[in-house]
């Protein structure tokens, strides 16, 4: 039984319909330790038949057949699977991969086989030894002569161990001496117990070979043996062949990305500028909603639910609220019925033990602190009579923090505003204010609807200042209900602040105090200053979201260009996917190949997108921080993953139809490409 046989081998190529036959009824045998020589002119089928050979030809009829069992063509992965544990090539024109080093050149195919990474590298460095390479690992190919490029292409072939090397034309654009040379190696092959086919159209070539088979018109002319077959060692193991592992293609892929680093820069830049537009952007929405909060909860506790007695609005309110407001405040016609009316208009402003019970019973509630304010009231220091803006009781919602000067109120103590009263009273010594006592005072109506004022003397505790410049004006609770009460006006709180446990709860705690009913009417209005912040911050991310898909528009170009510069690559690079087909590659090799070089450049435009991001954002911070006292731009870590991500998503989209040309060209004609 021979090792390899082809029977009744005829192949035909088709302009329309019309056929040109190149093969007609080729039956051949071969067996190892041959070094057989396929003689013939140009145009007599040669090639051919050694596509056929090297299971890079399928559309003929006919049938190979190896150590007896018949190949089908037409199986792409068992042709892959014969390439990569039976053939070595060697081509006339060296077919070496440009941007692969000498030694990476002969590694390609050693990475198709079972050997452990320094196995790996030991025999390639071994092959280049034996063809007297040693001192050229390092170099390129552009950066050989000739025969140099033939011996790493003999290096190449022989490195997974094949037992069928196939040497098309090996010695065409060498010169006598490296002619001789390599037919020496080629002999040195065959001794070693493998079938070499050598396709020649020189009768010195096919002289130096152990057999000679006479090619013309697509037919066997001759069969010619010079010498016996050298012997075989059938006891020697072959080196295992394996599938290609997933992180070649990626390794290969930088190593074009490196060799070709000018050509890609631009689309990376590209790329990048897009990116880091959007981050920046998006940094940016998250330092205006990190002011915004900080500003407003200097101000306000966010945790705080303000809560007042729930009012229908009415006609009658509307038109006539006024003058009834006025008849009470001023005490005139003060009968019977104006004061009812008084009574009850106070009642439904008001909040009962009761009803503020009834609040503290809320789940999620840690405290429900009552307030009673003042309008109109002033304080005298000294010789002066300064008004104030509000006079109000001191609650959670207030920040201790507003207390630039001395602490907070006690009893028969007051908290005074530092731009509306302190610096009123001395633009310089304002601080000194603290620890003297005032007169505080107001005007209201009695429990009997008559017109008093309420006055005490108060000790300045301390001055407030917000983050906005203004500041409370406020007493205790208790203070206040003492200050009332000997006027016999009402002390019952006019509004409450609700206290909620987390700031996560406001939403469902002010949702419930607003459903609050009894006897089936509303109670209360709840209002919370983080339902405001979720507006706000919903319209910051709004505004951001817009400004990063205006940013993001560039990255459709930048696809555009990765998607380009893939097809750019693809078409100059032909010849290379050929020669990975021929060495056992896969399609699916070929996509990861080029995908992975797409990924490459969009992890390399993230990197300098993020890195653009925190260099510019910082100085633009340093800008900002003397206007607003903020980083107004603040890039977080879940930017910068997002950023990655997007960057990622582009190439793979990029790469897809590219990727898939390359993997869909047929080697033969890939491997014609110039």
């Amino acid at each position: 039984m021979s090792y390899l046989e082809l029977k009744d081998i005829h192949k035909a190529y088709y302009l329309g319909k019309e056929a040109f036959p190149v093969l007609n009824g080729i039956d051949l045998t071969f067996e190892r330790g041959e070094l057989v020589a396929i003689l013939g002119e140009s145009g007599g089928g040669k090639s051919t038949l050694m596509n056929i050979i090297g299971g890079l030809d399928r559309q003929f009829e006919g049938q190979v057949l190896l150590q007896g069992k018949p190949l089908d063509h037409h199986q792409e992965k068992q042709m892959d699977r014969y390439r990569r544990e039976t053939i070595g090539y060697i081509y006339q024109s060296y077919n070496l991969i440009n941007h692969l080093s000498v030694l990476d050149n002969v590694l390609i195919s050693l990475d198709m086989t079972q050997l452990n990474r320094s196995e790996r590298d030991q025999r390639a460095r071994d092959l280049l030894e034996q063809v007297g390479l040693t001192d050229q690992i390092k170099k390129y190919p552009n950066q050989l002569s000739g025969g140099q490029k033939q011996r790493v292409a003999i290096a190449r072939a022989l490195a997974s161990d094949p037992q069928i090397i196939i040497a098309d034309e090996p010695t065409g654009a060498l010169d006598s001496q490296n002619t001789a040379e390599v037919l020496a190696i080629l002999n040195q092959i065959a001794s070693e117990g493998r079938l070499v086919i050598c396709v020649t159209h020189s009768q010195a070539v096919a002289d130096a070979g152990t057999r000679i088979v006479h090619l013309a018109d697509g037919k066997i002319t001759a069969d010619e043996r010079r010498k016996d077959a050298y012997p075989v060692d059938d006891d020697r193991a072959q080196i295992a062949a394996r599938k290609l592992p997933w992180h070649v293609p990626l390794t290969t892929a930088f190593k074009h990305l490196r060799y070709t680093w000018t050509w890609n820069l631009i689309i990376i830049i590209g790329t990048a500028i897009g990116l880091f537009a959007v981050m920046l952007f998006t940094g940016l929405g998250n330092g205006l909603k990190g002011y915004i909060n900080q500003e407003i909860n200097n101000v306000v506790n966010p945790r705080i639910v303000t809560v007042s007695r729930y009012q229908k609005p009415s006609r009658s309110q509307a038109s006539g609220g006024q003058a009834g407001g006025s008849q009470a405040a001023g005490g005139q016609g003060g009968g019977a019925s104006s004061m009812a009316s008084a009574a009850t208009s106070l009642k439904s402003t008001t909040f009962t033990t009761k009803q503020l019970n009834k609040l503290k019973a809320i789940s999620k509630v840690q405290s429900a602190q009552p307030i009673i304010s003042a309008s109109g009231a002033t304080v005298k220091i000294g010789d002066q009579d300064l008004t104030l803006s509000s006079l109000t009781t001191w609650t959670a919602a207030d920040r201790k923090s507003s207390i630039k000067v001395g602490h907070q109120a006690g009893k028969n103590e007051i908290v005074l505003d530092k731009q509306t009263v302190a610096k009123k009273w001395s633009s310089k010594n304002w601080k000194q204010l603290v620890g003297k006592t005032v007169t505080v005072s107001y005007q209201t109506m009695n429990k009997t609807g008559k017109t008093v004022t309420v006055k005490r003397q108060l000790k300045v505790a301390g001055i407030t200042a917000g983050q906005t410049g203004s500041g409370a004006n406020a007493v205790t609770y208790q203070t206040m209900r003492s200050m009332r009460r000997a006027q016999n006006v009402d002390a019952n709180p006019t509004s409450v602040a609700v206290k909620v446990a987390s700031r996560h709860d406001n939403q469902s705690v002010t949702k419930k105090i607003n459903q609050i009913k009894i006897d089936g009417k509303r109670q209360f209005t709840a209002i919370s200053i983080a339902t405001i912040l979720d507006t706000v911050n919903t319209y910051v991310n709004l505004a951001t979201t817009i400004l990063a898909a205006i940013a993001g528009i560039s990255l459709l170009v930048s696809a555009l260009m990765i998607i380009v510069t893939m097809f750019m690559s693809v078409s100059a690079r032909k010849k290379e996917i050929g020669i990975l087909r021929a060495l056992g590659e896969s399609r699916g090799d070929i996509r990861r190949l080029f995908t992975s070089e797409s990924l490459i450049i969009g992890v390399i435009s993230a990197a300098l997108a993020t890195g653009l991001a925190y260099g510019i954002g910082a100085v633009l911070n340093q800008a900002l921080y003397k206007i607003a006292g903020y980083n107004l731009v603040a890039i977080q870590m879940g930017n910068v993953v997002s950023t990655f991500i997007i960057a990622l998503i582009i190439a793979l989209l990029a790469a897809i139809l590219p990727a898939w040309r390359a993997a869909r060209l047929n080697p033969i004609d890939a491997l014609a490409a110039d």
